[in-house]
């Protein structure tokens, strides 16, 4: 699935990354965003079909809600039911993005208390999740509220090992399909989301404490031995630099 992002590259570093130009936002590092956090996510611009990177808030609100409250329950979104599933089939067809992610935290709910996992490439290099985006407005207000949900499919190793579901994670090839940059039909997107090898990822667990929302710090992506309360800093150290 995906509980967690962490999301720690540099604006500039990612628009080198996703070939995104003009102005960036101010975008402190997360190691630990919850659902309702404001991320960074790469969206197309069908004004002028440039690319854009912009703070959203995770959670998607549908374009015809009474109650921004209903986000809280919208964070995920099945690939095997998007293209028809009221909320997200009008973002799917029109509003797709991707969300780029260091590492992921995922938890094997069979043990007590949850052990949580930190999933991320083997070369520590950022990755994009499939996701789908909304505009909403508040009728009060008049104000307009940009959020989005993460796509899942079926889990394949190695993330297999600890839950049955993963975050869709877009090959660099595939983005400008899923961005809406080439021409997709339905078969093309469903091919895209179908399970894929998960071979450059690498999964290891991490402290407990990192279960809190509230913890936000480099030191919970350090491999946790449970046995002797151990930390290795080999983890957090290859994501410097």
């Amino acid at each position: 699935m995906c509980g967690r992002i962490v999301q720690i590259t540099p604006a500039d570093e990612l628009a080198r990354h996703y070939g995104i130009e003009g102005p960036l936002p101010n975008a402190p590092a997360q190691y630990n965003a919850p659902p309702s956090a404001r991320l960074m996510v790469v969206r197309r611009d069908p004004r002028d079909g440039r690319r854009d990177l912009s703070p959203l808030r995770w959670g998607l609100v549908p374009h015809g809600a009474g109650d921004p409250k209903i986000g809280n329950r919208l964070t995920l979104a099945r690939a095997e039911s998007v293209a028809t599933t009221p909320s997200f089939r009008e973002a799917f067809a029109r509003r797709r993005c991707l969300v780029p992610v260091d590492a992921f935290f995922e938890w094997k709910a069979e043990t007590t208390p949850r052990q949580p996992y930190a999933v991320a490439r083997r070369d520590r290099g950022p990755f994009g999740l499939a996701a789908l985006w909304e505009n909403w407005r508040d009728p009060a207000s008049g104000n307009w509220m940009r959020t989005f949900a993460v796509l899942t499919h079926a889990a394949r190793a190695p993330m297999a090992a600890i839950h049955h579901r993963m975050p869709v994670i877009v090959p660099a090839d595939r983005q400008p399909l899923w961005l809406g940059e080439e021409a997709a039909d339905v078969a093309a997107l469903g091919a895209l989301l179908a399970p894929a090898e998960t071979d450059a990822l690498e999964l290891w667990k991490v402290h407990p404490r990192m279960n809190a929302a509230r913890v936000d710090d480099a030191g919970i992506l350090e491999r946790w031995d449970e046995g002797t309360d151990a930390i290795s800093a080999r983890p957090a150290d290859l994501f410097a630099g």
